[in-house]
């Protein structure tokens, strides 16, 4: 036996690591009602993780899914659109807008928001009818040089940038979307064709179809309260905002019907039109401890805040280092365990600790010392979430080593609403605490004899691919209804 056929035979976490870089690719489970998580398939369900065959050895950028279309970008910058809400006739993903360096994107409910390298905002239809029978803008510097797009699509910029300024981060939901520049200033604007965002999430006071400036519907609005702010970190659920500044304070705005913004919700005013401050000290009260917000994540109605809460040296040892806990909390709505907290609650206002995502710690051998174990990622869809920990990895296993080290990945959790499958547990039923899954590749698992094992997902490692050397990792995306692991660059 070989070294890396022992190594296989030891770690499901090795195998799972090495089957990632050998065969890139995407896996997709839940809804296929809009044939997203299987476009060759007509099942109703996905119950378990199953690879899209379109993708293999693909790398892509960005992903994104709704029940009834998909949009990725690949490695070269293009964008790749699916499901029947592009095109009832096209199963395979198509090439849609290409030629602009596209590094992000988020949807809204029939829009797509992509966000190019040099920091361009793009709108595209999600239907394939509207591309081509929009406007169509012109590629040419040129006059007299007809070199139009092949699809319609408009662009989003803001008009008072600074010199050197630029859009560096997206974040949509259902009919806006969040701009967030280089120097920390956030501007807002409507991201869907149907309906004009009517609950504050755009962060303007006042702001409504009938009082809108003049101009396109869709212009971007610097969000002026936020200003003195430097924002780090911004989220959007359907039809709610969320920001955190440099110094750990959180702000939100929007629809507060289900308590997503983190304070009560009154039955004349259910929604907050201005960012408000989150009184995230709450949860502390009564404890020494300081709490910062380091990021925000939302989704539907529900909202997410990653904390450092640092407990002070102790007065009869001052010497001693400040103590660290790593919190995660949740509010909004719970009513199919999307908090996390373990409890079905239909709406909370106060910001609460997932038990399962705070507190954690390892110890770190480098540092002679115990670290605090934060989350790498966390991924909000309609109504459940995948939380990837930044535990100790380890991928370095080569031929000099030895036959016993092994590579492993972080930790990847799942949690909140499984009508359609989207939690990949196999099973239907809803998980109120974070849950593992088993591994993707169930086929290479069953070949070493062994189930029970759980999924870890491959942190960022220089492979080649292709022949080709790159950076990689795994990530998970969470979205309606729907959930997908890729490989990404």
């Amino acid at each position: 036996m070989s070294k890396e056929d022992n190594r296989d035979l030891i770690s499901s976490q090795h195998l799972q690591v090495k089957k990632s870089w050998e065969n890139p690719g995407v896996y997709a489970w839940g809804s296929n009602s809009g044939r997203v998580a299987a476009p060759d398939s007509d099942e109703e369900f996905i119950k378990t993780p199953r690879r899209i065959p379109f993708f293999d050895g693909v790398l892509l950028r960005d992903l994104k899914l709704d029940r009834n279309f998909a949009a990725a970008i690949d490695d070269k910058g293009d964008l790749l659109q699916w499901g029947t809400g592009y095109s009832k006739e096209n199963r395979p993903p198509t090439h849609t807008l290409r030629g602009k360096n596209l590094t992000s994107l988020t949807i809204s409910r029939d829009r797509i928001i992509a966000l190019s390298a040099a920091g361009t905002v793009y709108s595209i239809p999600v239907s394939r009818a509207e591309q081509k029978m929009g406007p169509k803008p012109s590629n040419s510097w040129f006059p007299f040089w007809d070199a139009s797009s092949s699809i319609s699509y408009r662009t989003l910029t803001p008009h008072n940038l600074a010199w050197n300024e630029r859009i560096t981060t997206i974040a949509g939901g259902l009919e806006h979307v969040l701009l967030l520049t280089s120097k920390g200033r956030v501007f807002s604007a409507a991201a869907g064709s149907q309906d004009f965002p009517s609950k504050g999430q755009m962060g303007i006071p006042g702001l409504t179809w009938q009082t809108r400036p003049p101009g396109s519907y869709d212009q971007c609005h610097e969000i002026i309260t936020l200003r003195g702010f430097e924002i780090t970190s911004i989220a959007a659920g359907d039809y709610h905002s969320l920001v955190a500044d440099r110094e750990g304070r959180a702000f939100a705005f929007g629809d507060n019907s289900l308590g997503q913004l983190g304070f009560d919700c009154t039955p004349d005013s259910t929604f907050v039109d201005a960012p408000a401050l989150l009184p995230i000290q709450k949860p502390y009260a009564g404890t020494s401890q300081v709490p910062r917000v380091t990021s925000v994540a939302a989704g539907g109605s529900t909202s997410f805040f990653t904390v450092d809460a640092t407990e002070p040296a102790s007065a009869t040892n001052p010497s001693s280092a400040p103590r660290v806990s790593a919190d995660t909390l949740s509010c909004g709505q719970g009513i199919w365990g999307q908090l996390g907290t373990g409890r079905w609650t239909h709406a909370q206002a106060t910001p609460t600790r997932i038990p399962a995502l705070s507190g954690l710690a390892a110890y770190d051998e480098a540092r002679k010392r115990t670290v605090p174990i934060r989350l790498a990622r966390l991924s909000v869809g309609s109504s459940h979430a995948a939380a990837v920990l930044d535990n100790t990895t380890h991928v370095a296993a080569s031929a000099r080593s030895s036959e016993n080290d092994t590579n492993w990945g972080a930790d990847v959790v799942f949690f909140g609403n499984n009508e359609f499958y989207q939690l990949g547990t196999g099973k239907r039923s809803n998980a109120a605490a974070p849950v593992y899954i088993r591994p993707l590749d169930a086929g290479a698992e069953r070949e070493q004899g062994r189930e029970g094992n759980r999924f870890q997902i491959t942190p960022r490692k220089k492979v080649k691919v292709a022949g080709k050397s790159v950076e990689m990792e795994q990530r998970v995306e969470c979205g309606r209804g729907v959930t997908a692991v890729y490989s990404g660059v």
